[in-house]
């Protein structure tokens, strides 16, 4: 199974930018997918998921009204639409997937935004 994230990039305040996990090597069916992310110095931070059963979405409150999490069963592909990014958004994004029996994690993409 291999995540792969794309879409990161440097972008000013207030600018937007959607992030991209390709999953291959399985089907797309997961307990749950999400996103998180960790800035220098932190720890790792979940930033929004959805589950595989129906489709719930759940935000952390530093991205509520901002970001958009998402996914294309077609595409085997999830994203991330973050709008109004803001200088403390700079951080590494990564992109989980939880499944029956394992945990599986993409090598990260980095987000940076100027203030």
């Amino acid at each position: 199974v291999q995540l792969v994230e794309s879409g990161g990039g440097l972008v000013q305040a207030g600018g937007s930018l959607r992030l991209s996990c390709v999953v291959s090597g399985t089907t797309f069916s997961f307990n749950t997918m999400g996103w998180y992310r960790q800035a220098p110095g932190k720890q790792r931070e979940l930033v929004a998921f959805i589950t595989g059963r129906d489709g719930s979405i759940k935000y952390m409150d530093f991205v509520k009204g901002r970001f958009t999490i998402s996914r294309d069963n077609a595409k085997n592909t999830m994203y991330l639409e973050m709008n109004s990014l803001e200088p403390e958004d700079t951080a590494v994004y990564y992109c989980n997937a939880v499944g029956f029996l394992d945990v599986y994690w993409g090598q990260g993409t980095q987000v940076t935004v100027s203030s």
